[in-house]
């Protein structure tokens, strides 16, 4: 008989009742479990929801609104003038339905071929960065992301900031506003961001339809590493082989066939010497500096227009500006080295300026620097007298020697004795000028000099003044005080439009960015001299006294003059100041300081020579094609100076 050992009944049940050690246990195990897979799983979620919740996402106008754009400065047509680059690089906004369709697929075909599906993350890119605590590649929206926060930390933390973001972005914004604002901020390389400053500065092109596949390819290879691929840093081998990268991400992708013809476009790129952003000559340097001033003074400082991505429409005519600057570069060449010039050209009518010639030498802008106007100062005396009861063919007084205001003045009797103001302008005679001078008193002279533009201060330091800033000293008889070239043209524009003053201005318009004008120039103008018609006949015989023609026999007028150095019979500034019906210009002739001035010849610096030339070279090339127009209404006869006289200079 076997017997057999059993245990007693219910010693299983008892182990695993209630309250046993080995139930406890496994209780405990459950619990850990549970904690674990909660704190595991529960604990991203929540964190998740929380910076759901916390974390912001900036839009694409918000982005935009706090970047420093580039500012276009427009000639009058609407051609490309300048741009005024932020410190960081060209910036141009571009909507999105500018930004050509072959650019947009050859940059998401490279940067994220599931943008249009994705929900704004990269989930390969974010299990890298969580495996190996760094780096792992993102798509579009979330360098938009990265880009918009200046966060590029390759961590964990920033990669679940940016997926928070990413998820939440994509929920609020379509991603047409998420790729327009990625495609603004990004760098394209050579100091450009966004690919309307890329396009202009790698091809020389404006953006738009007209883009190839080629450039388009071009252009998109640029943005994983701009200062690699540019050609010009790393070779044309080098940029090839990162263009046929995105060329077979296009074929791949079906955005552009295998059979389609595409070439690497490196003969197209131009050599990053004529593309630098922002680059500027010294004569569109004073233009820039000049047309922020005075939208300064209009109320819209840099920053806002930066931050409007405003464009500026200026009044400079491209046909004008460079016929100004060939006519100064071509007669000075040959010259003495230390000459200096300028040229300002202003529509009479509106006080446009059509051309604007700081100088091509240095940051010191010639076109707005005061320099002693001498006896092309002449004209307001002549405007003074006659608004003071002189008549033009009234003969006065043309002693050789004078004194006023306590100094002595010795000139030559160039037209006799006695002379008529008139006579006198066409002989460039200084005697009946500086007896004028002492018969009306230094403040007419200074008066009429103010009505017919001459402003009263010049950043902040009155004009015709002394250095105390009030009295008028005997120098006012002979053109002694300096006055800018900008001014002397507005000025004599007064009498080239009959008498009525216009205030000289190189801003016509600013536009947003949609092209809708938000502000523009309103032309004001009244009567310089009293009442229309006293400013008329005053504005039509100092016209008369300085009648002439241009080469092609257009209807002129036109005065030099020359300030001398110091007590000297020499001359340290030279001008040439006159004007059509259609536009007034002045030219100066100096140097950077106070010194006597001789030209090529050896002869001494006077108005009609260098100055001269370039006035009626740069009138007979700006106003070629124009209408010949009679000069002071035609109701002056113009004066002719008498057969004996020889202009002195």
């Amino acid at each position: 008989m076997t017997s057999t050992t059993t245990e007693p009944d219910g010693a299983d049940d008892a182990d695993a009742t209630p309250g046993t050690p080995r139930r406890r246990r496994w209780r405990r195990i459950r619990r850990i479990g549970y904690w674990t897979a909660g704190v595991l799983i529960g604990g991203p979620l929540i964190a998740f929801w929380i910076a759901y919740l916390v974390l912001d996402v900036r839009s694409p106008q918000e982005v935009l609104a706090g970047l420093d754009k580039t500012v276009v400065l427009n000639y009058s047509d609407g051609s490309p003038l300048l741009k005024v680059i932020p410190a960081d690089g060209d910036r141009m906004f571009v909507p999105y339905a500018q930004v050509p369709s072959k650019l947009r697929d050859a940059i998401i075909a490279t940067e994220d071929p599931t943008f249009w599906d994705n929900q704004g993350f990269d989930p390969t890119g974010i299990g890298r960065a969580f495996l190996t605590g760094v780096g792992g590649g993102s798509g579009i929206t979330q360098q938009y992301i990265k880009k918009s926060t200046g966060d590029d930390d390759a961590t964990i933390g920033r990669k679940f900031a940016e997926l928070v973001l990413a998820t939440k972005i994509t929920q609020e914004q379509s991603k047409e506003q998420i790729f327009e604002s990625y495609v603004n901020i990004i760098s394209f390389g050579r100091g450009t961001f966004g690919p309307g400053a890329a396009m202009n500065a790698y091809f020389g092109k404006k953006l738009d339809d007209s883009m190839t596949w080629s450039e388009a390819a071009f252009l998109a290879g640029m943005i994983q590493s701009p200062s690699v691929h540019d050609p010009a840093a790393s070779g044309d081998a080098h940029a090839a082989r990162r263009w046929q990268y995105v060329h077979d991400k296009l074929v791949a992708r079906g955005y552009v066939k295998s059979d389609e013809k595409m070439i690497y476009p490196g003969g197209e790129v131009q050599p990053p010497s004529e593309t630098r952003a922002g680059r500027v000559t010294y004569d569109e340097f004073h233009i820039k500096q000049q047309v922020l001033a005075e939208l300064e003074q209009d109320g819209f400082p840099l920053s806002r227009l930066q931050q409007g991505n405003m464009t500026v429409e200026t009044t400079l005519d491209r046909k004008a500006q460079e016929a100004a600057k060939k006519a100064l570069q071509d007669r000075l060449k040959g010259e003495p080295k230390e000459f200096r010039g300028a040229v300002v050209a202003v529509d009479p009518k509106t006080g446009a300026v059509r051309a604007y010639q700081g100088g091509d030498q240095g940051v010191r802008d010639y076109a707005s620097t005061p320099h002693a106007a001498g006896s092309a100062f002449y004209p307001f005396t002549l405007a003074a007298a006659l608004r003071n009861g002189f008549g033009l063919d009234q003969p006065i007084p043309s002693p050789e020697k004078q004194e006023f205001l306590g100094e002595d003045f010795q000139y030559p009797a160039v037209c006799g004795p006695v002379c008529s103001p008139g006579t006198a302008m066409r002989a460039q005679a200084d005697g009946p000028f500086i007896f004028l001078a002492k018969k009306l008193g230094p403040d007419a002279l200074s008066d009429a000099a103010r009505r017919a533009g001459i402003p009263e201060t010049v950043d902040g330091v009155p004009t015709m003044r002394e250095k105390d800033g009030f009295l008028i000293g005997a120098g006012i008889a002979i053109g002694r005080y300096p006055l800018r070239p900008l001014d002397m043209a507005g000025a004599y524009a007064t009498f080239a439009a009959d008498g009525v003053r216009t205030t000289p201005h190189l801003v016509a318009k600013v536009r947003d960015e949609s092209g809708a004008v938000v502000w523009e120039h309103t032309d004001t103008t009244s009567a310089a001299f009293d009442d229309d018609g006293t400013s008329r006949r005053i504005a039509q015989d100092v016209t008369a006294a300085l009648g002439t023609s241009l080469p092609d026999g257009r209807p002129a007028a036109l005065r030099f003059g020359a300030a001398e150095h110091g007590i000297s019979p020499d001359n340290q500034d030279a001008w040439a100041v006159g004007y059509t019906p259609q536009l007034a210009t002045a030219v100066w002739i100096g140097s950077d300081d106070d010194r006597l001035l001789k030209d090529a010849t050896g002869a001494k610096l006077t108005g009609d020579v260098v100055p001269g030339d370039i006035w009626r070279a740069f009138m007979s090339a700006a106003l070629d094609g124009q209408p010949f127009r009679p000069l002071g209404g035609g109701e002056r006869k113009v004066l002719a100076p008498p057969p004996e006289i020889r202009p002195r200079r």
